[in-house]
C-alpha cells in the first residue's frame, strides 16, 4: 500500500502533527516577562515581546495580567524568589543582615529588576514570605508590632534605594566619580564643613557603607521600640 504524504498535496504540515504549543497561563506570561528583563540583550519587556515569545496576541495576555503595573508587580515578586531567608543560623541580627544582603545582590543582578523595584510594590508570595521574615527577626529583637510593622517599610526601601542607585553598574561615590569631582571643586570658602569632611565622605567601600546603614537603621529601630 502506498504511503501517504503527511504534507499533503500542498505541501504544508498538518495541524495535527505540530508540537502543541504550551498553554498560556500567569504564571507563564511572568517567567518570560523576567527572562526578557534579565536577559543580555536590551532587558526590556514590553507585552507585544512577550506575547511573541508565548505565540499569542498581546490582547489574549490581558485575561491573566490586568495591565503593565500588575505585571511588573508579579515579575519583580517573582524575582524576589531568589532572596535566601536562614531560619536557623547566627543570631537575629545576623539572620537580619543577611536577609538584607541577599535581598540586595538579588537586585543588583539585573539593572531593569533593581529599576522596577524602586519604582514598583510587588505583589505575591515572595513579598509575603520576606516580610514575614522581617517582622519575625524584629519580634525576637524584642519589638513591638507596630514598630516593626513600619521598620519593614524603611529597611525594605533602603535596600530598594540602594540597589536602584547602582542599577546601571556604576558607583556615584568613586574616587572619579560625579560626586568626588563635586565635592572636590566645591570652594571651602563656600562650602567650609564640606571642604573640612571631603576625605570622610568619600571614604568606606560599599559593603562598609552597607553595614553601616543596617546597624544604624536597626538601633534606631530598637530605639524607637524601647522608647
Amino acid at each position: 500500500m502506498p504511503q501517504r504524504d503527511p504534507f499533503g498535496a500542498s505541501g504544508v504540515q498538518s495541524r495535527r502533527t505540530r508540537p502543541a504549543k504550551p498553554p498560556l497561563s500567569r504564571d507563564a506570561i511572568v517567567e518570560e516577562a523576567l527572562r526578557q528583563i534579565t536577559s543580555e540583550d536590551d532587558g526590556t519587556m514590553s507585552l507585544r515581546k512577550i506575547a511573541k515569545a508565548l505565540d499569542t496576541g498581546p490582547a489574549s495576555l490581558y485575561a491573566y495580567v490586568k495591565d503593565m503595573s500588575e505585571l511588573q508587580a508579579l515579575v519583580l515578586d517573582r524575582a524576589l524568589e531568589a532572596v535566601k531567608v536562614d531560619e536557623t543560623a547566627g543570631s537575629w541580627r545576623d539572620r537580619l543582615e543577611a536577609l538584607l544582603r541577599s535581598y540586595i545582590e538579588v537586585l543588583m543582578r539585573s539593572p531593569a529588576v533593581a529599576m522596577m523595584a524602586f519604582q514598583t510594590t510587588a505583589v505575591g508570595p515572595n513579598a509575603l514570605r520576606i516580610a514575614e521574615a522581617l517582622l519575625e527577626l524584629l519580634a525576637q529583637a524584642g519589638v513591638d508590632q507596630l514598630n516593626a510593622a513600619w521598620a519593614i517599610d524603611m529597611l525594605t526601601m533602603f535596600v530598594t534605594a540602594t540597589a536602584a542607585e547602582h542599577a546601571d553598574g556604576t558607583a556615584p561615590g568613586a574616587p572619579d566619580g560625579p560626586v568626588a569631582q563635586a565635592i572636590n571643586r566645591a570652594p571651602a570658602n563656600d562650602y567650609p564643613r564640606i571642604h573640612a569632611a571631603r576625605t570622610e565622605i568619600m571614604s568606606g567601600t560599599g559593603d562598609e557603607r552597607f553595614t553601616w546603614s543596617v546597624d544604624v537603621l536597626v538601633r534606631g529601630i530598637l530605639s524607637r521600640a524601647q522608647s
